[in-house]
C-alpha cells in the first residue's frame, strides 16, 4: 500500500497522469475516480488573422485555422481532450471553453487573468481537459477583452458508444452558432467603448454561422441554409456567441422540441420561439411536416433594458426544402417584439431536467447577489469624451454593488502560489445595502449610484452545499443578465419577478433543470444550486460583454479537500507568464 501511495502521489504530478500503473489504478478505483478519459482527441489552434468581405467591406479579423466560425472539437463523453493553441495573431489571446465543468483542471479553464496570463503573439500554451460525464453542445470561444466576437466554435460531445439519445434518432444533425459582426476590430472597440464612459454601439449585423443574410447591404448571398428531405426530423444545436445581445430564434411555420439546455438532457418542450442569451446551448428537434417550400430562420434582438439602441435587423438564413425551387417565394418568419418577456418566461418556466442528480436538498451555504449596472462620477479629463454615461458619468457594474477588477496576474497563480496584494477574499455573501432592488433602487444618477471597485473573491470550503440568490436590480434599469458560472453546472430550482422573498417564493425541488448560464429576469431573480466540489479559482460574470469589461463578475475560490482526489493539481509546465 505503500507503493501504491508513491505512486499515486507521483503520478498526480503530471497533467496527463500518464505513468499510473494498473495496480495504483486499481488502487485509486477504491477510493475516488479520477477523470481519466477512455479515448484521446487531439487538436491544433492556430489564432491567426484571415480577410473577410460582409456588408461591403473587406477587413481582416481574428480566427482559428482561417476558419469563421471556428473549428468544431469532436468528442464522445469521458474523452480527455487535448488542445494546443498557438497564437500566430498581433493580440493576446485566451480560450474557454464554455460549459466544460474542467474536474480537476482548473488551469485549462481559460479566462485571462483569471486561471491563466494571456498566450502572448508567437507562444502557445496546450489545453488539456477531460468531457467527465459531460455530453450535448458546447462551444469555446476567446476569453480576454471583445476578442469572442470572432474567436469562437462548436464543442459537440456524443454520448458513449452504444448510448442512445433520449429521443428519436435525428435523420440529420446542424449546428447554428449566432453571434454579432462590427465593421471594426472588436478589441479596439472594447477600448474605445471603455475611454468613452458610455454604452456600446449596436453590431453592423446579427450572424447565422457567419452569414448575415440579405437583409443587409451587400449580403443577397451571404446567407446560411440547411436542405431538409420531407417528413424528417432534424437536430439543430443552437449556439449564441454573440458579444453583447439576447437573441429570439425561429423557424417560420415549424415548431421546435427543446431536448437539451447547457448539454444536459431536458424533458421535451414545445416552442415556436426560443430565446438565447450569449453563453447559452440548445438543442432542438425540427420536424420538416411543411408544404414542400423555403422556410426562413430568423435571429433578431431580445433587449429587456431601458433606453437602449440596438441592431434590430434580423440575420435571416433559409430551411429549404428539397423539391422547393431555387427562387421559390420564402415564407417569412416571425419573430417575437424586442422586448417580448412573456417568451422569456414561458421559455425558462418550462425547462425541466430529463434525469436529476446531485441536487442538493440541504444547504448549508446561503448566498445571495445582487447584480445590475451603476453610473460613477466623473473624473477624468474631457468629460465629453471620456464620460458619457447617464448624466455625465461612467457606466459601470456590479456584483454586491462591488465592480470587479481583474489582477495584473492570474487568480489561480496568486491563490496556488500564496501572492499577497493581489486580491482579497471580502467579496460579501450578501448585499452590502438591503432596499426595495426592482423598484427603490438608487437612481440619483451619478450621486447615489456608484459602485466599490475592487479584485474580490469569496472563498468556499469543498463540498459545500451552496444555494445562490441572483437578483436583478433597477439602478440605471433592470434587464435580463446571462449569468455564467465556470467550472460547474448548477440546478436551477426557482425564478421570478420582483424582490425574492423566500417566504413566498416557490422552489422546483424535483426536476430542476441543470445548466451553466441562467438568464435572470428582468426586473426579477434565480435561485441556483450546486455543490463546491471542484477546487481551484471559478470565475462568474455576465456574458453580456459590456457589462463584465464594466465589472459585472465575481470569483469564487474553492478550497482543496482531502486527499489528491480533491486538490488543485499543481500547474502544467508551458503556463503563460505575464
Amino acid at each position: 500500500m505503500k507503493r501504491h501511495s508513491f505512486v499515486i502521489a507521483f503520478c498526480l504530478s503530471s497533467v496527463f497522469l500518464s505513468c499510473f500503473t494498473p495496480i495504483a489504478l486499481a488502487a485509486i478505483g477504491r477510493y475516488k475516480r479520477w477523470p481519466v478519459g477512455g479515448s484521446t482527441r487531439f487538436y491544433e489552434f492556430k489564432v491567426n488573422t484571415m480577410k473577410v468581405t460582409k456588408l461591403c467591406h473587406t477587413r481582416d479579423i481574428v480566427t482559428v485555422n482561417g476558419l469563421y466560425p471556428g473549428p468544431v472539437v469532436y468528442a464522445q463523453e469521458d474523452d480527455r481532450v487535448i488542445i494546443k493553441v498557438i497564437n500566430e495573431a498581433q493580440t493576446n489571446v485566451t480560450i474557454h471553453w464554455h460549459g466544460v465543468r474542467q474536474r480537476l483542471s482548473c488551469w485549462s479553464d481559460g479566462p485571462s487573468y483569471i486561471t491563466q496570463c494571456p498566450i502572448q503573439p508567437g507562444q502557445s500554451f496546450t489545453y488539456e481537459f477531460t468531457m467527465y460525464q459531460q455530453k450535448g453542445t458546447f462551444f469555446w470561444h476567446a476569453h480576454v477583452s471583445w476578442l469572442r466576437g470572432t474567436v469562437y466554435g462548436a464543442i459537440v460531445v456524443y454520448p458513449k458508444t452504444g448510448v442512445p439519445y433520449p429521443f428519436p434518432y435525428p435523420y440529420e444533425e446542424h449546428t447554428l452558432i449566432f453571434g454579432e459582426y462590427w465593421d471594426m476590430d472588436v478589441v479596439k472597440l472594447e477600448k474605445a467603448v471603455l475611454a468613452s464612459g458610455g454604452g456600446p454601439p449596436p453590431a453592423d449585423a446579427f450572424i447565422i454561422n457567419g452569414h448575415p443574410g440579405p437583409l443587409y447591404n451587400c449580403s443577397a448571398n451571404d446567407f446560411y441554409q440547411i436542405s431538409v428531405v420531407p417528413g424528417k426530423t432534424y437536430l439543430l444545436r443552437l449556439i449564441n456567441a454573440a458579444l453583447n445581445m439576447e437573441q429570439f430564434f425561429s423557424i417560420s411555420n415549424h415548431k421546435m422540441t427543446i431536448v437539451e439546455a447547457d448539454a444536459e438532457y431536458t424533458k421535451p418542450q414545445i416552442v415556436d420561439h426560443i430565446m438565447l442569451g450569449p453563453g447559452q446551448t440548445y438543442n432542438v428537434l425540427v420536424k420538416a411536416d411543411q408544404p414542400i417550400a423555403k422556410y426562413e430562420m430568423a435571429l433578431g434582438p431580445y433587449m429587456s433594458a431601458q433606453n437602449t439602441t440596438f441592431q434590430n435587423i434580423s440575420s435571416i438564413g433559409y430551411f429549404h426544402y428539397s423539391g422547393a425551387a431555387i427562387n421559390s417565394l420564402t415564407q417569412q418568419a416571425l419573430l417575437p417584439q424586442f422586448n417580448n418577456n412573456q417568451i422569456v418566461s414561458s421559455n425558462l418556466n418550462g425547462l425541466r431536467s430529463l434525469n436529476v442528480t446531485n441536487l442538493p436538498l440541504e444547504i448549508d451555504t446561503n448566498l445571495f447577489f445582487t447584480i445590475g449596472l451603476n453610473v460613477q462620477k466623473c473624473n477624468r479629463q474631457n468629460p465629453n469624451k471620456t464620460c458619457q454615461g447617464a448624466n455625465g458619468g461612467i457606466f459601470a457594474a456590479s456584483m454586491n454593488n462591488v465592480s470587479f477588477v481583474k489582477p495584473t496576474i492570474s487568480l489561480l497563480q496568486a491563490y496556488y502560489n500564496m501572492i499577497n496584494g493581489l486580491y482579497t477574499s471580502d467579496f460579501p455573501g450578501v448585499p452590502l445595502k438591503i432596499y426595495d432592488f426592482v423598484n427603490g433602487a438608487p437612481n440619483n444618477i451619478p450621486n447615489n449610484t456608484n459602485s466599490l471597485i475592487g479584485t474580490k473573491v469569496h472563498v468556499l470550503e469543498y463540498g459545500s452545499k451552496i444555494q445562490l440568490i441572483l437578483q436583478d436590480t433597477g439602478t440605471v434599469s433592470t434587464e435580463n443578465h446571462p449569468i455564467h458560472l465556470h467550472g460547474f453546472s448548477f440546478h436551477l430550482v426557482g425564478s421570478g419577478s420582483g424582490n425574492y422573498n423566500p417566504a413566498t417564493a416557490q422552489l422546483n425541488l424535483v426536476d430542476p433543470p441543470y445548466i451553466n448560464t441562467i438568464g435572470v429576469p428582468v426586473g426579477g431573480w434565480a435561485a441556483i444550486r450546486f455543490i463546491a466540489d471542484n477546487p481551484g479559482v471559478w470565475f462568474m460574470h455576465c456574458h453580456l460583454e459590456v457589462h463584465m469589461s464594466w465589472g459585472l463578475a465575481m470569483a469564487f475560490i474553492v478550497k482543496n479537500g482531502v486527499g489528491p482526489f480533491e486538490t488543485l493539481p499543481h500547474p502544467p509546465a508551458d503556463l503563460p507568464r505575464c
